[in-house]
Formats: C-alpha cells, structure tokens, sequence
C-alpha cells in the first residue's frame, strides 16, 4: 500500500460542507500559487506577472464567495481538509520546482491547473445522487470554467503580441545562455579536444582496450574540468546568464558525451573496425557542432563548417600522425 494512502478520506465519503471547505482550502492555494509564479516572472517578464496577479485575484474573489455560502449554510467553523487529505484529489506540484521552469511551462502549468479543477468537479457531480450536492459541485465546475476564461480575459489584456513576443524572445535568450551556449562549448570541447590523445594511442598502440581506456579518462576528465570551470566563472548575477550550477551541468555533461561518442567505439575488440566506426562518429559529432551552431547561435554556416571541421580534421590528423611516429 502507497504511504499514507489508506488514511486518506475517499471523496464520495466527504459531507456536503467537507466538500465545499475542499473547494475553499482548493482555491486558497491556487491563489498562493498564482502570486508565487507573478513574483519569479515580476522582473524578466512583467506582462505575464501581471497576468497571474489578476488570475490570483480572481481565485481571491472566487474563495470569499464560497466562504460566505458556507456561512450561510453551515455557520462560522470551516472544516481543515485540504487536497492531500483526499484519495485521488489532483495535486499541485511544489513550488520549489518553478526555479527549473520556463516561462512557457509555467503558463502549461497555469492552464493545467484549471482544468484539473474544472474537471475533477464535473466528474464529482456526476457521482452523486443528491440533488443539493450535485448542484454545488456544478456550481463549483462553472466557476473552474470561468477561471479559464478569465485567465484568457486577463492574458489579452496584460499580454499583447508585443509583449508576448518580447517576453518569449527574453526566455528563449535565457535559454540559449544557461543550456545551449555552455552545452555547446562542452561539446566542441570534448569532441575536438579529445581527438588527438584518443587517436593518438590508437595509432601508437593499435589496442582496443587500451584506446577506450584513454578515451574515457580523458572524456570524464574533461567533462569534470569543463562543468567545475564553467559554474566557477560566472554567478550569473551580472551577466545574467543563468544558474552557474545549470551551466556547469550543461557543459560537463555535453563535454564528457563529446569525448566518448569516439571512445565508445573502441569496446570493439577489432581495432580497424572500432577506428572505422570512431571516424563516423567524429564526422557526425563535428556536423552536428555545425547544425547546433547555425541553429541556435545564427552563425553562418560556412563559418561554423571552417571553424569546426576544418579544425576537427586538423586535430584528428595531428593525433594520427603522432600516433603513427
């Protein structure tokens, strides 16, 4: 049995003020929510800021409606239950998780969770037999509904096309400089740098082994060097590129692949074989650098093309020549 599942209350079991004490503790944290996400985007992205200030104010609105029918209904005392207390309630996920997602994801979230609510409170309502308690939870599933809508009110009002494109432009060049940018350094690095010791001892030694061992010394070396060296030089304050932590995961991580997409190969006990396959995979590595480059970074492709396999070559060819003496 799943922790705590079984003392969990099953919702066709909870009283009609049960449920509406849900909908009020519900809307309550929705609201919280709402000003959480307005307080990571204020600074960056001010438009959507404002969006999910209306939105909480909307769930304030909707909270102090189903108080005062509770008053009305059942007096002062509202019961303490709250989502977690209830078997198969949607959940929400922790706050904490906002520091990891982007401004698109926090909007998919947003949208995600009225529709959870509205949906969970129809279903609810076709459950029920009573007559009171189904109007209340269809009730509840219009107000979810009309949450929606004013979250698209509120968007059109606060977020125009000029300030959505401004502000998706602003995540996508927060993007390019936490992960692409250091990911693409650590690839570059661990693609090309890693050549010439790789090929070198294969050449020199015509071992199999003894290659992949080096390689992948080399490629996780480089990878620890390339992410401690990253995080370490920037704190993203300033420059405002972003978690150095990000960074320095983007760039040791892409720079230890980089090194072992041509060392892996040499787990072939065969060495003409494995050396085959290692140039393939150098040739796909180094034109992927090309695609990511022109993609991402607008460099022209000509550009990246003479920057990275003219220089991967060069590399290549000095680690076999010096293998091969």
């Amino acid at each position: 049995m799943l922790p705590n599942y079984g003392s969990r209350r099953r919702f066709r079991d909870l009283s009609e003020q049960e449920i509406l004490a849900l909908a009020i503790s519900s809307e309550e944290d929705d609201a919280r929510i709402y000003r959480t996400y307005a307080e990571k985007l204020r600074v960056d992205y001010p438009a959507s800021a404002a969006v999910f200030d209306g939105m909480a104010e909307e769930e304030d609105r909707h909270r102090q409606r189903l108080i005062a029918l509770h008053r009305i209904r059942f007096g002062e005392v509202i019961p303490l239950i709250r989502r977690e207390h209830v078997a198969g309630f949607y959940a929400r996920k922790p706050v904490w998780l906002m520091d990891t997602m982007t401004l698109e994801q926090i909007r998919r979230e947003a949208e995600a969770m009225e529709r959870q609510a509205e949906q969970f409170y129809v279903v609810a309502a076709q459950r029920t037999s009573d007559a009171e308690t189904r109007r209340l939870l269809g009730d509840l599933a219009a107000a979810e509904a009309s949450h929606e809508h004013n979250a698209h009110r509120l968007e059109q009002k606060n977020l125009g096309d000029d300030e959505r494109s401004s502000e998706d432009e602003t995540a996508r060049r927060q993007f390019l400089l936490t992960w692409v940018q250091p990911g693409l350094a650590g690839l570059m690095d661990g693609s090309v740098s890693t050549l010439a010791p790789i090929f070198a001892t294969a050449f020199a030694t015509q071992n199999t082994h003894t290659t992949f061992l080096v390689g992948l010394a080399a490629s996780v070396g480089a990878g620890i060097s390339m992410g401690f060296t990253e995080a370490a030089s920037d704190d993203g304050q300033l420059s405002g590129r972003g978690s150095p932590l990000k960074r320095g995961i983007a760039a040791g991580v892409m720079t230890a692949l980089g090194g072992l997409g041509h060392a892996l190969p040499y787990l072939i006990p065969h060495f003409w074989t494995a050396t085959v396959i290692a140039m393939v995979v150098v040739f796909v590595e180094l034109w992927a650098i090309v695609w990511i480059q022109n993609r991402f970074m607008q460099t022209p492709f000509l550009r990246a093309t003479f920057q990275v396999v003219l220089g991967g070559a060069l590399v290549f060819a000095a680690g076999a020549l010096i293998g091969g003496g």
